[in-house]
């Protein structure tokens, strides 16, 4: 959907733009398929904070969301598409014959009106939003909502505008193209929703102001180099100071920024048959 922006009438307008809401088409979401998102403010179980900059943020209800789509060759019909504050992509309500509602990731095309089919029969029509097997989509299609265990639910790929290429399927195993560049070997009966996720332009909006990451529940983050020695390895010196290190440190001392954190010896890297793009 296009970006909106204001006229600026404040410092916050002037910089912000905002999502276009013209295709949601159900303000209020289905009470059966919601629940309270219970905050924990990034702490652990022992109410020792683990995650940074967490806290507040606007009352939020979880959309369930069915990932699984394990209604097998029962047709059905999407009857709206609504906002969901806890992704950038919008969800589709889906109605089964028999009366059983669902959410789904919506993909970029679906309209209300449409009906969609979760088959793992290779007749299946090849159409956006149908959910089939990777062995039965042809080469060159994009999916999104994969998964990585058949019968798991989608795993990979359910961001706003997000697409996987499937490239080929050779023995037991597809070739999955990532959006950041890795080729990857996943089980040819995983199941995959062919097309590629609604609401491309999420990633345009500016939040513009502090206010409104404030909403999203992220508290504010300071810099290092402005803290004491005490506080932080960047810290220290009079008036505005280098980090004076060869390279940046976390606040415990470890590297930071653009440090590898992917574990050499991980079961799932032979399925890795081409890394992702280096970042210039």
């Amino acid at each position: 959907m296009p970006i909106k922006r204001y006229n600026p009438t404040t410092p916050g307008r002037r910089k912000s733009s905002v999502q276009d809401f013209s295709d949601i088409t159900k303000k209020e979401p289905e009470k059966a398929l919601t629940m309270i998102k219970k905050r924990s403010g990034g702490r652990n179980n022992q109410g020792k904070i683990t995650v940074r900059h967490r806290g507040g943020g606007a009352k939020r209800y979880i959309r369930i969301i069915d990932f699984k789509q394990d209604k097998f060759d029962v047709p059905a019909k999407v009857t709206a598409i609504e906002y969901d504050p806890n992704r950038g992509a919008r969800i589709a309500l889906l109605e089964y014959k028999d009366k059983v509602k669902k959410y789904m990731i919506a993909p970029i095309n679906v309209k209300v009106g449409d009906t969609i089919v979760s088959s793992k029969d290779k007749e299946t029509e090849i159409k956006e939003g149908n959910r089939m097997m990777l062995e039965h989509i042809p080469a060159g299609m994009n999916v999104y909502s994969i998964e990585l265990i058949p019968g798991k639910g989608g795993q990979v790929a359910r961001g706003a505008g997000t697409a996987v290429k499937l490239m080929a399927i050779e023995g037991k195993y597809a070739q999955l193209k990532m959006p950041s560049g890795e080729i990857r070997l996943v089980q040819k009966e995983c199941m995959a929703t062919i097309g590629q996720v609604g609401n491309p332009d999420y990633r345009l909006v500016r939040w513009g102001k502090a206010g409104r990451t404030r909403h999203k529940g992220i508290r504010p983050t300071v810099r290092g180099k402005v803290m004491n020695p005490v506080d932080h390895p960047h810290g220290g010196g009079e008036g505005n100071q280098p980090i004076g290190l060869k390279h940046p440190k976390t606040p415990w001392g470890k590297p930071a920024l653009g440090v590898k954190t992917r574990k050499k010896n991980k079961s799932s890297s032979k399925f890795i048959l081409q890394r992702r793009k280096k970042k210039r």
